[in-house]
This record gives structure tokens, C-alpha cells and sequence, in this order.
């Protein structure tokens, strides 16, 4: 079940102060336009976050930032997720909350439902998306540590070579 999220207008502006879970939690003041920024502004930040969590791995440059990222996102899922429901993530938590705001009722159960029915306008069974999401998830942590466990052995390994 959905927790209740509650406004407040304060001089023209929208205060999304928490839900009945979660009171006063995450407090923007904003209008309306703010709104549809912030909403843009997670549309875009949230699906980079999720195609660099899937392949940031593949360029030796990005590998070590990609971990981090990885190691946020499990932490999102795994840690928070113990009090929140396995698989919480905050920025679907925060975008939700800035959509329900501009009057968007939020009916997906996940981000990556929201983003097939979004540009594909359909949505996948939720057990599907936590199958596919939990696979590629894996996968990355799997190919992340281990690219970067193979540049630190070959960083190292240079190191002695090149020492005299």
C-alpha cells in the first residue's frame, strides 16, 4: 500500500513535506515550474544513473566511478531498502514524490515499469522487472569488480616493473 504523501502551499509555493511513513522527510519549496524542473531534472539524472550502473564497467576510465555507483545503489536497495522494502531506491522515492506533486498519480511499482510504459507504452509484470533489474544488476557488480580488481593487479604489476 501507498503511503499518503502531504502538501502544504506556502505563499503560492509547494512544500512536499513527507508522507504519513515518512514525515518531513524530504522538504522542497518550490512552484510549479521548479516542480517541472526538478521533475526533468530526475527523468534524466535517474535513467543516466541506471544505463551508467549497466555499462559504466566497459571503459576503463569510468570502472572505479561506476563501483561507487554500484555500491550507492546496493546500498539503496539492500540497506535502506531493510526499512524502506528491499529494492528502495531513493531517487524513484524523490521523483515520485516531486510527480505527485504536479498532480501524477504514480501507479508504476517501480522506475523501470515507469520508463518501459513511458517510452514503450507498455508495463512489464513487476516480477519480471525485479528479475530482469536483480540479473543486470548482478551482472555489473560481477564485471565492475572484477575489471577493477584486474586494473589494480596491472597497475601493480607496472609499478615493480618500472621501479628499480
Amino acid at each position: 500500500m501507498r503511503s499518503q504523501t502531504y502538501y502544504r502551499w506556502i505563499a503560492g509555493q509547494t512544500a512536499i513535506i513527507g508522507t504519513d511513513t515518512q514525515p518531513l522527510s524530504v522538504v522542497f519549496i518550490v512552484g510549479t515550474l521548479g516542480l517541472q524542473v526538478l521533475n526533468i531534472f530526475f527523468l534524466i539524472f535517474h535513467t543516466l544513473l541506471i544505463v551508467f550502473n549497466c555499462l559504466g564497467w566497459a571503459w576503463k576510465r569510468t570502472r572505479r566511478w561506476n563501483l561507487i555507483c554500484l555500491g550507492i545503489t546496493a546500498f539503496s536497495w539492500l540497506v535502506m531498502g531493510l526499512w524502506k522494502g528491499i529494492g528502495y531506491c531513493i531517487c524513484t522515492d524523490w521523483h515520485w514524490r516531486v510527480r505527485e506533486a504536479l498532480g501524477y498519480h504514480m501507479t508504476e511499482s517501480s522506475y523501470l515499469d515507469f520508463l518501459v510504459k513511458a517510452f514503450f507504452g507498455w508495463t512489464p509484470p513487476p516480477d519480471l522487472t525485479r528479475a530482469v533489474a536483480g540479473l543486470v544488476f548482478g551482472t555489473s557488480i560481477i564485471l565492475s569488480v572484477g575489471l577493477n580488481i584486474r586494473d589494480l593487479r596491472a597497475k601493480r604489476k607496472g609499478l615493480r616493473e618500472s621501479s628499480p
